[in-house]
């Protein structure tokens, strides 16, 4: 077995080799996978370690480390909306929510590789989920770009929002929203929903398709274009700017 890391900012897997297939998900820097397969012109195919999500990944983008490296991948997280490290000498801005790997005291390597830090922790183990937390996280993404299969502030999905914002505190999500409506417990009516609630809404076949953060019984947080604050009620989204309706509420499941 292959044990890897994500070595730049944003690594996007995709469905197929090549920059030109769809875009399924993304590592994060200092994320951890496995690497199961190696096909032409640099490309493997690996599984993320956090939620076991595969796809194609460009290998220039990630670095062989020890298996001491992966079963002791750090969840300290990045804290600032992008934030400076040094990687072996050199500047790389990171993005919110990356993966302090190896990294103590500012410190730390990957094999050869040297790492500097000096930027803000967050330490999911010590931040419980509570209202205001969440609330305060989910806003550091505001008026991101959606982007299909992206979970950064660079661009990002509606269920990697949702994901993204859950690993802030300790609690593991599924990548896509089919997957995540069936965690926790249903919640009977949105009147009795409370802030970090997950809503998901379906198509006309019934198919779940999008997921949101519930600020309270009315308003909603999501990546819908990009990630928004909108009105909510009992049908479904409503469109802050146009008043249109855009998602048809389906289930509501509280995780914590």
């Amino acid at each position: 077995m292959v044990y890897a890391i994500c070595c730049v900012p944003v690594c996007s897997l995709r469905s197929h080799p090549g920059h030109r297939n769809e875009l399924v998900t993304q590592l994060l820097f200092g994320e951890c996978c496995t690497v199961s397969e190696t096909a032409p012109d640099g490309w493997v195919h690996v599984r993320g370690q956090f939620d076991d999500y595969e796809g194609w990944a460009p290998i220039q983008q990630l670095t062989e480390v020890d298996l001491d490296d992966f079963q002791h991948a750090s969840r300290d997280l990045s804290a600032d909306w992008v934030s400076e490290i040094l990687y072996n000498g050199h500047p790389m801005h990171i993005p919110l929510g990356s993966h302090l790997t190896g990294i103590r005291n500012g410190r730390g390597a990957w094999r050869r590789n040297d790492l500097r830090y000096q930027g803000k922790a967050w330490e999911p183990s010590a931040h419980p989920p509570e209202a205001k937390a969440l609330r305060q996280m989910s806003f550091q993404y505001l008026n991101t770009a959606y982007l299909w299969g992206g979970k950064s502030v660079f661009g990002i999905d509606c269920s990697g929002f949702t994901q993204s914002i859950y690993r802030f505190f300790g609690i593991r999500l599924h990548r896509d929203s089919s997957q995540q409506a069936a965690q926790g417990e249903t919640v009977g009516f949105l009147q009795q929903a409370r802030t970090g609630d997950l809503a998901f809404f379906d198509n006309e076949e019934g198919r779940i398709i999008h997921v949101g953060i519930l600020l309270n019984e009315n308003e909603i947080i999501h990546a819908s274009g990009k990630v928004r604050v909108d009105k909510i009620d009992s049908h479904g989204i409503i469109n802050g700017e146009n008043g249109q309706r855009t998602h048809k509420l389906r289930i509501i499941q509280r995780l914590w």
